[in-house]
């Protein structure tokens, strides 16, 4: 009959990705582990995992064995946790795939008010602009833009905040503040790079409709941040988060451009595998950035480049 604790023992191998990591969490020796998996393998009669010297991938049995046992796992793992009252205290670590500018719309100063509040709480944020693979690189919680998660995916939304026009005033009093959205073609746009060397911005007037110009500049980057920099050094007008640009217009660095229009607003998803049982700690981290930014968020358009598969 086979063990359930080596069916336990190979959903933890799967997402630790090699038997030394597995060890270190649960005291055991890499060897001892191996041992187990090659043992529950030759029960089940089917080979579960590819061992090479650089990574453990599974193969389609193993998959699909992972796949059908994963949740009843975690399940059962639940369950005896719940048990326990001190398991309902956010604790442990939470790996958060984001977006390369995350840390600039839920800052540094934000985390360690919450970790002054979970001080059992450990975070790895995994900052890139590229897709995020939740299970392979083993994410509890990830941001992306748009409306869904996926299949296989839970996924929660919110309102990413407005966006709007600003620029240095060194650069306006250099070059002049456009009266209307057709003046932009005479300025200097700072923008997310394309092929064309040219981007098409799409705002919306205080009349509710739809409007849309195409820009360029000599100025392109592929992060929210960047552009910020850039357009409080003066180098052109960018479309930015209201609530960061509006710390740089109190202190006089950067001024509103066509105050009239702004960006309409869009969807951010918070995205969790379905097959994993959501602990406290991604439950309260989750509820600290709807907390933060679910009226009114700062989230930027480099959210749109971070997803999970």
């Amino acid at each position: 009959m086979v063990d359930f604790n080596d069916i336990a023992l190979f959903v933890e191998v799967v997402r630790c990705g090699s038997f030394s990591e597995v060890g270190r969490r649960l005291g055991m020796p890499p060897n001892t582990v191996s041992r187990r998996m090659q043992g529950l393998e030759e029960q089940l009669g089917a080979r579960l995992l590819q061992r090479t010297t650089r990574k453990l991938t599974l193969t389609d049995a193993g998959r699909e064995f992972h796949d059908r046992c994963a949740a009843s796992i975690d399940g059962l793992r639940q369950a005896s946790q719940d048990l326990n009252a001190s398991s309902k205290v956010p604790s442990g670590l939470v790996r958060v795939a984001a977006p390369a500018d995350f840390l600039d719309f839920y800052t540094p100063q934000m985390v360690s008010v919450f970790l002054d509040r979970y001080p059992a709480v450990r975070f790895e944020f995994l900052l890139s602009d590229a897709m995020a693979d939740l299970i392979a690189d083993r994410i509890d919680v990830a941001f992306r833009g748009g409306a869904s998660g996926g299949t296989g995916y839970i996924a929660h939304q919110m309102p990413i905040a407005s966006m709007g026009l600003f620029a240095s005033p060194a650069y306006l009093g250099r070059y002049g503040s456009p009266g209307s959205l057709k003046d932009l073609l005479d300025h200097r746009c700072l923008t997310m790079p394309s092929s064309s060397g040219r981007a098409v911005w799409r705002l919306q007037g205080e009349d509710g409709a739809d409007e849309q110009v195409e820009v360029a500049g000599a100025f392109a980057a592929t992060t929210t941040r960047a552009l910020h920099l850039a357009a409080v050094a003066g180098l052109g007008i960018a479309l930015l988060p209201r609530a960061i640009a509006n710390a740089e217009v109190a202190a006089g660095k950067l001024e509103s451009v066509l105050p009239r229009y702004r960006r309409r607003d869009e969807m951010m998803c918070v995205v969790y595998p379905s097959h994993r049982q959501v602990t406290p700690a991604v439950s309260a981290f989750v509820a600290s950035v709807i907390e933060q930014f679910g009226q009114g968020s700062t989230w930027g358009p480099a959210l749109t480049g971070s997803a999970a598969r």
